[in-house]
């Protein structure tokens, strides 16, 4: 799976690179990782000037024109049904563009990320897959921030431990896929450097904060209700749903050295990031 594949007439630094998703939690990451390199290139999302929206494929032709390669995180998520047959048709507006390099982010533990993976190392293209789970910046970006301001994680997550990552970690190994040929053929599986269970996140949480973050386990369907109650989409709560009960089910209770293999680093610690945004007020 991870011995590398080489184009001939692959040059990926001189490349225009789109950033599918370049709003988002990774790729607005990679985004500001290739324009420090020098690097050319165009970010497309929903709200872009020129958009992208995966729910509109007549958008899609536009937003990959004149790329020669891709960076393509799948939104919201590639458990959600549909969504390898929508990578299938993107690689083939890919390859029609001209795109020569692909590098896909994919789940860790996700039985339908495999799927789009597969279509992925069978298109042709060279390619590149980070595969990644839960990111650190679902405390500070996403659902579980309010949580941590007002100091208590109900989540249905029991004792499990999980990896976490930093994204930018992520963004940083995916950047390097997209500006040097040798990581092509590779499949990067990426973790944190450590197993927390959200009991522990939430110690270290109250450590950095200074004031006490409880984690309260809850059954899946007290934590739906509770999501339905706060005018959270269904499609949203679905997938919670998915992520909670199918993902975070002891399957990722393993440390990988992807980051370490793709940087020649150890990946960032959950504590020192926790550090970091205390201070910096994100969670006051």
């Amino acid at each position: 799976m991870n011995t590398p594949t080489k184009s001939p007439s692959l040059t990926i630094t001189a490349m225009r690179t789109v950033v599918l998703g370049g709003t988002g939690k990774t790729g607005s990451r990679v985004v500001e990782r290739l324009r420090t390199a020098g690097a050319p290139v165009r970010a497309v999302g929903r709200s872009t000037a020129i958009p992208f929206d995966w729910a509109d494929r007549s958008t899609w032709q536009a937003a990959v024109a004149g790329a020669r390669a891709a960076y393509v995180a799948y939104s919201p998520d590639l458990a959600v049904p549909g969504s390898t047959d929508d990578i299938a048709e993107l690689l083939g507006q890919l390859e029609g563009a001209g795109v020569e390099h692909v590098t896909l982010l994919s789940g860790r533990g996700e039985p339908e990320a495999l799927d789009a993976e597969r279509v992925v190392r069978g298109s042709g293209l060279s390619w590149s897959v980070v595969r990644a789970s839960w990111f650190f910046q679902n405390f500070t970006e996403s659902y579980l921030r309010q949580p941590i301001l007002d100091g208590v994680l109900y989540l249905p997550a029991g004792d499990t431990a999980e990896p976490f990552i930093d994204a930018d970690d992520i963004a940083e190994v995916a950047a390097a896929t997209l500006l040097d040929e040798r990581h092509a053929g590779r499949v990067y599986e990426v973790t944190g450097p450590e197993l927390l269970t959200f009991g522990q996140v939430a110690e270290q949480l109250s450590v950095a904060l200074g004031r006490p973050v409880t984690y309260v386990p809850v059954s899946y369907e007290e934590y739906a209700r509770a999501a339905r109650a706060d005018g959270v989409p269904e499609e949203v709560v679905w997938l919670l749903d998915y992520l909670f009960r199918v993902v975070l089910d002891g399957r990722n209770e393993s440390l990988t050295d992807g980051v370490q293999r793709a940087l020649g680093r150890a990946p960032r610690l959950f504590g020192d990031f926790a550090a970091e945004h205390a201070a910096a007020g994100t969670w006051s």
